[in-house]
């Protein structure tokens, strides 16, 4: 009896498992409200759909738009920024010739100097000695000679005798000459007009020969330095001969702001350097506010102004391998795929060389929905409402 009720009680909890199992699977099985069921075969065709046209929603429920517009023809300008090092037209030491005793500073830390002014002066004494004796050995020469060749008139002595007295006359005077430059040296004048910097000896300092004093720079065009990578390189040097471009050549300083005057480019080296890739390019720039000094640093603006420019925005080009691409849509709304060649990269819009003009109508958004040969159907943007959304907006 026990058993017939436990056997009882047992298959009806199974029971009752089976039946909440099954409300279970039904519930699971119920379609949401709203949801379109697809079989598998269908489901296959969309994702071989999807796999053709680059990775499109699935289904087709997230498809992108496809948004067509042509390339603008606009002046845009273009800045390429590099770091630069300032330096002097001129900056030199300057160093005694002579060895003595400074005696004189004629000029301060700072001061600007004209070229020949008197800037040391060494205790000349000695050189004035030496010059006075050389002098007077010259003309002791002088006299000898002199005499040797009345005696020559005489038939008194030979040719010889007047030219070794000749040669020691010139022998003199090269003492004269030399006791003159020592002399001279001991005012140490300006070689150029300039910056005096900071003073390196003082009144009373016994100076050897090519001892530093100080250094002078002449700041009134500065020369600016700036390395520029290969194909940048080559990319200047196509511009040059472009009619539609112009070209300036800008200073921004340490501060952020732009110095006031413009430079231009005045010489590039001779080779690259194989390291870096890079060659040096050098600036001049007028400084008649001595604003800037030898040593500074700040980056040089490469600036282009372009007339007629082509443009496209960045988002309507891909890549294959090294070459850019666009898909151009003909008048039987056809894509083509078409090679365009890159003339400056700007934020958001590439300036276009060779490729499209602004007869073109190119696929702006869904570029990856479509491929060569495509009928599609689009909607058309007018590209200055396109650039106006643009992050970067064309000058």
């Amino acid at each position: 009896m026990a058993l017939t009720k436990a056997f009882t009680l047992s298959s009806l909890l199974v029971s009752l498992g089976l039946l909440t199992a099954g409300c279970d699977i039904r519930a699971e099985a119920r379609p949401e409200k709203g949801h379109v069921a697809h079989s598998d075969a269908a489901s296959e065709g969309h994702g071989e759909k999807d796999a053709e046209h680059g990775g499109a929603a699935e289904h087709g429920e997230h498809a992108q738009k496809i948004v067509v517009t042509r390339p603008k023809r606009k002046d845009v300008t273009y800045s390429e920024p590099f770091v630069c090092q300032i330096r002097a037209r001129q900056h030199i030491e300057i160093r005694a010739l002579v060895e003595g005793y400074l005696q004189d500073i004629l000029v301060n830390e700072g001061q600007l100097v004209k070229k020949g002014e008197v800037m040391f002066r060494i205790l000349p004494v000695v050189y004035q000695a030496h010059l006075n004796k050389a002098l007077a050995e010259a003309k002791l020469a002088e006299i000898e000679l002199a005499n040797t060749r009345r005696l020559y008139e005489k038939k008194a002595v030979s040719i010889q005798e007047v030219k070794i007295f000749e040669a020691k006359l010139a022998k003199a005077q090269a003492e004269v000459q030399l006791a003159q430059a020592e002399l001279k040296f001991t005012e140490i004048r300006a070689p150029f007009e300039g910056l005096v910097d900071k003073l390196e000896q003082f009144p009373g300092a016994l100076l050897e020969k090519d001892d530093v004093l100080t250094k002078l720079t002449d700041n009134s065009v500065m020369w600016v330095y700036f390395n520029v990578p290969e194909a940048r390189y080559l990319a200047y040097m196509a511009g040059l001969k472009r009619e539609n471009e112009k070209r300036t050549i800008e200073l921004v300083l340490a501060n952020g702001k732009k110095y006031p005057y413009t430079g231009k480019i005045a010489a590039i080296e001779a080779a690259f350097n194989n390291e870096t890739g890079n060659i040096a390019f050098r600036a001049d720039f007028p400084n008649p506010d001595r604003l800037l000094r030898h040593g500074q640093t700040g980056k040089v603006l490469i600036t282009r102004d372009v007339k007629d420019a082509i443009i496209i925005p960045q988002r309507a080009v891909f890549n294959i391998l090294e070459k850019r691409f666009v898909y151009v849509v003909d008048d039987h709304n056809v894509v083509h795929q078409r090679e365009v060649k890159v003339q400056y990269e700007l934020e958001d819009i590439f300036v276009i060389d060779k490729g499209v003009d602004e007869s073109d109508k190119i696929v702006l958004e869904g570029v990856l929905q479509v491929r060569d040969g495509d009928h599609i159907e689009y909607e058309y943007q007018d590209p200055d409402e396109v650039l106006k959304h643009l992050k970067f907006h064309a000058e």
